[in-house]
């Protein structure tokens, strides 16, 4: 048998790589400012582009697709040339894939602190922006898939079947996720609507994290976890199992993120029901990685690499097993929207994604350099202030999430609440959140320790070049099953079915929950009083969206006592069939805002974004004293706005949309003439006009600043359905 001589390519790993590492210091810092930021909330006061409600997109974009997302692409280039023995495809198209995502990476990087943003968690990039992400992504899949077909190994090891199912999955979730209408080069409209809108962008996020955070990871984790032990998967059935029930169910589980919300029943319980099931694929994958290192345990003692390993499957273990109990309702009534959520993501984002990564590259470093580690002892430094990083960071955010929810829901004797105040609980939770930042710091400094040791041994070792393998080239054989071949070895021969049989299972709980909310009116009863938004109010919420004002304040109230006697009337499905995108918020760091319309006046409103603290004593809401500038707010876009609004299905009329900027002007006068009723207003307002006429600048007119619309959109909200507001008296909507 002839044997073929060839070279791994690997300059493409190295990129991705050391792209993985600046980009791992860089998330982690910004997430390290913006914990500092509920200390001190006005850090960075009067800086736009370093507002928090700016700052936190960019943070998880950072971690998840710069950090994250390099090292996925890191490890499946090293991994999937060996398993195949095979050289990648095409070295152009993965130089596409990593200059492509380098790119997507700086603009989003650039857009999110600038204010561009759709909104949606995760998914916050604008038009452009997602259309270079399906470009790059493509070009990863054709190289994937090309470079399988031309393997010289017969069949798919295990790790490739999940490569397979993220390339596919992501692929879907991305784009239907990402259908919006644009308005201009930098602002679209989802084309979902509140209820559908929900629905989707959860499909979408939850499954960001089951394929995006977590089946590539367990791809890397069956190759590198043996490698580095030295030991075979300890079940091969085992495997099998783990990948296909995985994909299948954990397509299912997105509506466990909309419990008690509008969303449809039916639809919340099938998100519950699968996501229960979950947890045993999921610990199916965990014990197969765990038992993998049987005989093994002695080397865990003495290989940093091996420690981080050990700590990664077990934070994977812990995540997916906390992930079906917060699905449960009565878990769920208590976590949903507290700090809890927060130490469930960064177990899972610290631990398992972290960690892995870690390991992963001290362990391909050395190997590419042809030398060893700089420091091991380095490393185990490393590891342990990394592991006291996320006990110190995860444990006082539960301790918080319970206390959130604790006060939330009690009540006094006479039935009134406890803490009626939203601010009694942010009070008493601000030294779990100095415990969070020093944990944070922590593991930045384990990262920083990382980035010296990587760059002592590429120092001290060669340079990385491409590796000289050679194999036999792969011999044809029948496309039917060989006599006394199992269906599954027959599938791991071929590619492209198992493929689509991937696929196949990842579409059918996608379609079964998306379509019938999207096409059966019954799912999104409308209420008649519900109306579009006025231009200014448009505008404003374009605003709010702007400022990721959603990042801290919710607007879905549950129908919990608690909720309604706090909040007032809880949300209806019909009252957001005009939100594009939707804006019901994942936490609270701040109270509800569905029913603040009309709460309060719109001088408290316009103290209260100006300078928080001096409406609000002990809040850690910054200011956003960029809305107050003396410039005239843009409302040039307000028609092509409506007019992309109508597509949508807004009822907006010709003459609604040809007497826009005429709307703008009478709504925004009224908000003026309503703020000139407090004396301070009109003070202040004099002494900026007499500085600008000094300056020789022209005046603009309050009515015509951006605070103005944003009051106009928080005045609306809650208010197109009656109501009785029953604890206005008491009730805070500040943070």
């Amino acid at each position: 048998m002839e044997v073929q001589q060839f070279y791994y390519d690997n300059k493409i790993v190295k990129k991705f790589l050391y792209a993985t590492i600046v980009f791992g210091v860089v998330g982690m810092l910004v997430g390290l400012l913006i914990a500092s930021m509920y200390m001190f909330p006005n850090l960075t006061d009067g800086i736009s582009w370093l507002s928090y409600g700016r700052l936190r997109p960019l943070h998880t974009n950072a971690v998840i697709f710069a950090f994250v997302g390099n090292a996925i692409f890191a490890g499946v280039y090293y991994s999937l040339q060996r398993l195949l023995k095979a050289r990648m495809f095409s070295d152009f198209l993965s130089n596409v894939n990593f200059w492509g995502w380098q790119l997507v990476i700086v603009a989003g990087a650039i857009s999110l602190p600038l204010g561009y943003t759709t909104s949606k968690e995760y998914a916050e990039l604008e038009w452009p922006i997602d259309i270079a992400i399906t470009l790059v992504w493509v070009a990863f899949g054709i190289n994937l898939i090309g470079t399988i077909l031309k393997r010289r190994e017969r069949h798919l090891y295990v790790a490739i079947w999940f490569y397979i199912a993220t390339f596919v999955t992501v692929a879907v979730l991305h784009i239907f996720n990402s259908l919006e209408l644009p308005v201009n080069g930098m602002k679209s409209y989802s084309v979902y609507a509140g209820v559908q809108d929900a629905l989707v962008q959860w499909w979408y996020g939850h499954n960001a994290v089951a394929f995006f955070l977590t089946t590539p990871f367990l791809g890397l984790m069956y190759y590198y976890l043996p490698k580095a032990a030295n030991r075979p998967v300890y079940s091969y059935r085992l495997s099998i199992i783990h990948f296909w029930s995985l994909i299948f169910i954990y397509i299912w589980a997105g509506p466990h993120h909309l419990l008690y919300s509008a969303l449809p029943d039916w639809a919340q319980n099938l998100g519950v029901v699968f996501s229960v099931m979950l947890i045993a694929p999921s610990w199916g994958g965990m014990i197969n990685g765990l038992l993998t290192l049987r005989g093994a345990w002695d080397k865990v003692r003495v290989d940093p690499v091996l420690k981080f390993f050990v700590v990664a499957v077990t934070g994977y273990g812990m995540a997916t097993f906390e992930g079906p109990m917060l699905s449960l309702k009565n878990v769920n009534s208590i976590a949903h929207f507290t700090d809890w959520i927060v130490a469930h993501v960064h177990v899972g984002a610290l631990a398992w994604n972290g960690f892995l990564t870690f390991g992963m590259i001290y362990w391909l470093i050395p190997r590419m350099t042809k030398t060893t580690l700089y420091s091991v002892k380095l490393a185990n430094f490393h590891f342990w202030i990394g592991t006291l990083g996320i006990i110190l960071y995860a444990l006082p955010m539960y301790v918080a999430g319970f206390t959130q929810a604790s006060m939330w829901k009690q009540f006094n004797p006479d039935g009134s609440l406890v803490y009626g105040n939203f601010l009694e609980t942010v009070k008493q939770i601000m030294p779990m959140y100095w415990m969070r930042a020093i944990g944070g710091t922590l593991f930045v400094i384990g990262l920083l320790v990382l980035v010296y040791n990587i760059i002592m041994t590429v120092r001290q070792g060669q340079p990385i070049e491409d590796e000289l393998a050679e194999a036999p080239a792969l011999q044809k054989i029948a496309g039917r099953r060989l006599k006394g071949e199992k269906f599954h070895p027959w599938l791991e021969r071929k590619p492209i079915q198992l493929t689509i049989l991937a696929t196949i299972a990842i579409l059918i709980g996608g379609i079964i929950q998306i379509v019938p909310t999207i096409m059966v009116k019954s799912n999104i009863p409308t209420i008649s009083t519900v109306k579009p938004y006025t231009p200014l109010e448009l505008e404003g919420r374009d605003l709010y969206i702007r400022e990721g004002c959603v990042g801290c304040h919710s607007q879905m109230i549950r129908p919990f006592r608690s909720e309604v006697e706090r909040y007032g009337e809880y949300s209806k499905s019909g009252e957001y069939v005009y939100d594009h995108p939707f804006l019901w918020g994942s936490k609270r760091t701040g109270p509800d805002l569905m029913r603040v319309g009309g709460k309060y006046s719109d001088n408290w409103h316009f103290n209260h974004m100006w300078d928080p603290q001096s409406t609000s004593a002990g809040s850690i809401m910054p200011g956003y004293k960029w809305l107050f500038d003396n410039k005239k707010m843009d409302y040039s876009q307000i028609e092509k706005k409506m007019e992309v609004m109508v597509k949508l299905g807004v009822p907006y009329t010709e003459q609604d949309i040809a007497n826009a900027q005429k709307s703008i002007a009478a709504q925004s006068a009224k908000i003026e003439q309503n703020l000139h009723s407090d004396p301070d207003f009109v003070k202040s307002y004099e002494e900026s006009r007499k500085a600008a006429q000094t300056r020789g600048e022209e005046f603009v007119a309050m009515k015509d600043r951006e605070i103005v619309a944003l009051i106009a959109y928080l005045q609306r909200l809650g208010t197109d359905i009656k109501i009785k507001n029953t604890n206005s008296a008491t009730a805070d909507n500040t943070k």
